[in-house]
């Protein structure tokens, strides 16, 4: 599964990430920040697959504007 990681500004396109990527870069950090632009459909099945992995796993929104397009996900992934 490919999920698109946070622009670095807004007139960038996001970069995709496949979640074994993720798993190894559990190591080194456990928040990720997760574009717009992926679905909620898609960030739930990642907190599955981590679930599953017996992980600890928190999503919020967490809004960087006053529009109400101006968003970005944040996931906390910990053992």
């Amino acid at each position: 599964m490919k999920l698109k990681l946070a622009r670095a500004s807004v007139d960038t396109k996001p970069k995709a990430i496949e979640i074994d990527k993720i798993e190894e870069d559990l190591e080194k950090k456990s928040i990720f920040y997760f574009d717009k632009e992926n679905s909620h459909k898609e960030l739930k099945s990642l907190i599955q697959h981590f679930e599953t992995k017996e992980y600890s796993v928190y999503m919020r929104e967490v809004k960087f504007g006053l529009n109400d397009d101006e968003y970005l996900y944040e996931v906390h992934i910990v053992k």
